[in-house]
């Protein structure tokens, strides 16, 4: 690989697997964003509890967990290519009993508590299809560009992922305003099959042979957890993704700022959502310039302690404005974070192992975004919704220290 290709900016965009890719990504986070937040807005007018959005949460998280460690054993020994469209099958079969269940004519004499399981259940058949899917997605991505474009390849697929984070918010207040719930969860399940189509022009790659001999299955889906805590930087990067976004998060309540706090409605819902998005993809772009490699754990460390005080301010704030300036910081030193820790999930883990290593920082990052969504309604409810999130922006503070004092050695490893 020559220089000139090194420092071109778009290198891993002019690889045709990996645009077909990342515009996948891009299209699916915008639609199952544009789903959880309409759903969620839906839910919270039925039931005007905070506890019933974290459940949302909850009901995804559960399968998750449970299948992700099986998902990537079996994204280490299948056809990744063949793992995406099936679970992407299951995913747009979800979305269509969702919109079935919203029906007048199929909820008619069924109470509110029979409806609300239903709709967990539905969410809970997505939640395992994203077990499978999410460590096929992970650990494909390394095998769609060189080994030198790994940095240059987290940056752009966190552009494309951040984008969709954008979209989906932001279009899904003016969906639900414009065409109404039931139209919307129908775009929704037309979007997924393009993702579909996205994801079936991606060339087959190999799978992966390892020199080790084979282990069983218990063995297998131990050896990715074994790498992960055997592994400083990899533990420790995914840690603190857990918990600041685990107790820092406030996305998942942020349809009772926008309802009872606010007082901005469902518009003003999709602007507080897609605010982070905004804040990432300008930061992004900076990076793709100027990546955040070097100095990386710094810079990590840095971030997060960001996303902490961005998190403290916005838990104060009355103001409209201010709120959206203090997601988009949370999006922004999020983004540092997230290229961050991609580039570090590229390159250290060996290809054999990438799936199951893949797998538990999906647990990860599902136990610090769908149960952190728990967590958030929970300690709403218990606590009231502005003391819970001004006290998740101090245990992040407190979290960062605590990693940066346990971590300092790892202040002199080189990501570029």
């Amino acid at each position: 690989m020559t220089t000139d290709t090194r420092i071109d900016t778009y290198a891993s965009l002019r690889i045709p697997d990996f645009r077909y890719f990342v515009l996948n990504s891009f299209l699916i986070t915008a639609t199952l964003l544009i789903q959880e937040v309409v759903l969620g807005y839906e839910l919270y007018k039925i039931t005007r509890d905070p506890l019933a959005l974290g459940l949302v949460g909850l009901a995804e998280a559960i399968p998750f967990i449970a299948v992700s460690l099986f998902g990537g054993h079996l994204a280490d020994r299948r056809d990744k290519k063949r793992i995406l469209q099936w679970s992407l099958a299951v995913i747009i079969l979800g979305s269509v009993i969702l919109y079935i269940a919203f029906q007048p004519s199929v909820v008619a004499g069924f109470s509110q508590t029979v409806r609300l399981a239903f709709i967990y259940g539905v969410l809970m058949l997505i939640g395992t299809a994203k077990g499978f899917y999410s460590p096929a997605s992970s650990s494909l991505k390394p095998f769609l560009v060189p080994r030198e474009l790994y940095a240059n390849s987290a940056t752009w697929s966190s552009s494309f992922w951040q984008a969709g984070a954008i979209v989906g918010p932001g279009g899904a207040g003016f969906l639900y305003s414009g065409l109404g719930f039931d139209n919307t969860l129908l775009v929704v399940i037309g979007l997924l099959i393009v993702c579909f189509l996205l994801i079936s022009l991606v060339g087959r790659k190999p799978v992966p042979v390892s020199d080790v001999p084979t282990a069983g299955l218990r063995e297998s889906l131990s050896e990715g957890l074994r790498f992960v805590f055997k592994t400083p930087i990899v533990l420790y990067a995914i840690s603190l993704d857990l918990f600041s976004v685990l107790f820092g998060g406030v996305v998942a309540i942020l349809p009772v700022f926008a309802e009872d706090i606010l007082r901005v409605g469902a518009e003003g819902l999709g602007f507080l959502r897609a605010s982070p998005s905004v804040g990432a993809v300008l930061t992004l772009a900076f990076m793709t310039y100027y990546p955040p490699t070097h100095n990386a754990w710094r810079n990590m460390l840095l971030a997060v302690v960001g996303f902490g005080i961005a998190t403290i301010v916005f838990a104060l704030s009355t103001n409209f404005y201010l709120s959206l300036l203090m997601l988009a910081l949370t999006g922004a030193f999020d983004s540092v974070s997230v290229v961050i820790r991609q580039t570090i999930m590229q390159i250290f883990p060996p290809d054999h192992l990438r799936g199951r290593v893949a797998a538990v920082n999906g647990i990860f990052v599902s136990t610090s975004n769908e149960i952190g969504a728990f967590e958030s309604g929970l300690a709403a409810r218990l606590f009231g919704t502005v003391p819970s999130v001004l006290l998740g922006g101090v245990v992040t503070l407190v979290v960062v220290s605590y990693i940066y004092i346990r971590s300092k050695a790892l202040f002199s490893v080189k990501l570029s």
